[in-house]
């Protein structure tokens, strides 16, 4: 399963009235679950492969209760502008361990600028700005993971 049909997954979730779905096949878990009206949660286990390869197993689970309301999300001011993570993924906010981070706090940032990178699958992913403007405040902590639209980044525009 590559990055686009796990995006394709997240995307039907979040427009069905599932809250839980699961797949496993030889080799690969994904486990999708939807909280409220936030981004649903994925995780993706890779399991070693069995000696004697089963058929893969699709499992769609309906949620029991309905989900509690999600929290509003905080406002933001009209010259800021939120970066969200593309993908889910490992975030790196340096090209290396022993170079400097893209951007840090009071970085100039224009649209094709590279602000970090996301690992998804062993393929590293560059994400650029779309944007100008200056960066305020980073988000996310380099080397952790991160999920689909999550704030990673506040702009104030230019």
């Amino acid at each position: 399963m590559d990055t686009k049909e796990i995006q394709r997954l997240l995307d039907y979730i979040a427009k069905s009235p599932l809250a839980e779905v699961s797949i496993e096949t030889e080799g690969l878990k994904v486990s999708v679950k939807k909280h409220g009206e936030a981004a649903p949660s994925v995780q993706v286990v890779h399991t070693p492969a069995p000696s004697a390869a089963p058929a893969p197993a699709v499992a769609a689970v309906a949620a029991a209760a309905p989900a509690a309301p999600a929290a509003a999300p905080a406002p933001v001011a009209d010259n800021l502008y939120t970066v969200k993570s593309p993908m889910i993924g490992t975030i790196y906010l340096a090209p290396g361990p022993d170079k400097g981070n893209y951007v840090e706090v009071g970085s100039s940032i224009e649209p094709g600028k590279t602000v970090c990178m996301i690992e998804a699958m062993k393929l590293f992913n560059e994400i650029d700005a779309e944007v100008s403007g200056k960066i305020v405040k980073i988000l996310v902590d380099n080397a952790t993971p991160v999920e689909f639209d999550q704030p990673l980044f506040l702009v104030e525009k230019a």
